[in-house]
């Protein structure tokens, strides 16, 4: 629920589905910029497990808005 409430409504899904195997094991901010039009810029590398499968890595840059002195999720780029 905490990602659908802090996604954009102008880009947010309906709903979100996860594999109820997988396990979030980390995180880890690459980088982080603030631009003055109140947008900003995170790139992270995630890393998560499903069952007994080896680790996998999401690395991502992700787009924000700030309105009402709240951070939203826009979209981001899986490199």
């Amino acid at each position: 629920q905490y990602l659908l409430d802090t996604w954009h409504p102008r880009t947010r899904p309906k709903a979100i589905e996860f594999n109820k195997n997988q396990k979030w094991l980390g995180l880890r901010i690459l980088d982080a910029r603030i631009q003055e039009d109140g947008e900003g810029q995170v790139e992270f590398v995630a890393r998560y497990r499903i069952g007994g499968a080896s680790a996998t890595k999401l690395h991502e840059r992700s787009r924000f808005v700030r309105e009402d002195e709240r951070w939203f999720y826009l979209n981001g780029d899986i490199t």
